[in-house]
């Protein structure tokens, strides 16, 4: 019981503490984001949907040992899609932007 009111004033509203790979989920990487990691420093991320911005901030340092000044993070809708006379939905999902410290890089390749 301690432990899910720890949770809950962390900011956390679920009560369930994630580790850090359970937080990021993959690395987003495309051109634009490519792009945004060689001019601004920042790095995309696919995350759990229900991370906060304060988990993904731990996951990142934890994971890549870097310094992180800031992360936003979008929810993004699931797409309708269509295979033959079968409808369905993509699942939502939740994309993470962080700053790092210009002193620090994350390398992918």
């Amino acid at each position: 019981m301690a432990e899910a009111a720890q949770n809950l004033q962390s900011g956390n509203s679920t009560g369930v503490e994630l580790a850090a790979h359970q937080v990021i989920l993959r690395p987003l990487v495309t051109e634009k984001g490519m792009h945004r990691a060689e001019t601004k420093n920042q790095y995309s991320f696919e995350v759990s949907t229900i991370a906060t911005k304060e988990d993904v901030r731990h996951a990142v340092e934890s994971l890549f040992d870097v310094k992180v000044l800031k992360v936003r993070t979008q929810n993004r809708l699931g797409k309708e899609r269509r295979y033959r006379f079968r409808k369905g939905v993509t699942k939502n999902w939740k994309k993470a932007i962080v700053t790092l410290h210009e002193d620090h890089r994350i390398n992918f390749f």
